[in-house]
């Protein structure tokens, strides 16, 4: 009885150490600023295309949430997102490297228009695929206001990047590819990849916060 008490203390502390942690971790958009050289050659360049594994925009992520930005990169650093270059850069980022970057772009927003709260309404087909795959209920009415501030902001995203990120779900076993989000993968794996292509191509539509900003050096 003791050793399991003093087990599940333990567990107790260690958790709360843990969460402690975490919230002393806070993000300085005016530090980030000097910590994005390596960010701003792909993701400070309007247009700009990835080439390896596949090839689509790289995805705004200036005005994107910052604890999905947070969430995102630890990701990558982790393995649970496989792309090569991007592990690699976010391996070179501490937590608190990570916090900074994150709350710089949250707010790397240029004349920036009001998002209507619902989205329009899309055709007969797309939204019976909305509703099979249950989006909204993540992404919000809009896929710009989400339940949780760890889910992206989809809304007006490129849409050869949203069918990359869709397909990538669906991908296992594969150093360089894919994503190991179980919920996410769940909900792709039921559609063909031309209707992951259908969905990518309404939600890209939308109104969006979501921006590349470019950098004066490249401008």
């Amino acid at each position: 009885m003791n050793r399991t008490f003093t087990t599940i203390f333990g567990l107790a502390v260690a958790f709360a150490t843990s969460l402690t942690h975490a919230q002393e971790i806070k993000g300085d958009a005016k530090a980030g600023e000097g910590k994005i050289a390596m960010c701003i050659g792909c993701h400070g360049i309007v247009g700009y295309q990835a080439t390896f594994p596949a090839v689509y925009r790289v995805p705004m992520i200036s005005g994107q949430s910052e604890k999905y930005i947070i969430t995102a990169l630890n990701e990558y650093k982790k393995g649970e997102r496989k792309h090569p270059t991007m592990r690699s850069i976010a391996d070179s980022l501490t937590e608190q490297d990570i916090a900074d970057v994150a709350a710089y772009y949250a707010v790397h927003t240029k004349d920036l228009k009001p998002v209507p709260e619902k989205a329009r309404e899309p055709d007969a087909q797309v939204a019976q695929l909305l509703q099979k795959g249950a989006c909204v209920s993540c992404h919000g009415d809009n896929f710009s206001k989400t339940i949780d501030p760890s889910y992206p902001k989809l809304a007006g995203q490129h849409k050869d990047y949203l069918y990359a990120a869709l397909h990538s779900y669906k991908i296992e076993n594969n150093p360089v590819g894919g994503r190991t989000n179980a919920i996410m993968a769940g909900m792709a794996k039921q559609f063909t990849n031309a209707e992951l292509r259908a969905l990518a191509g309404y939600i890209s539509s939308l109104p969006s916060e979501l921006q590349t900003v470019p950098e004066s050096r490249f401008r």
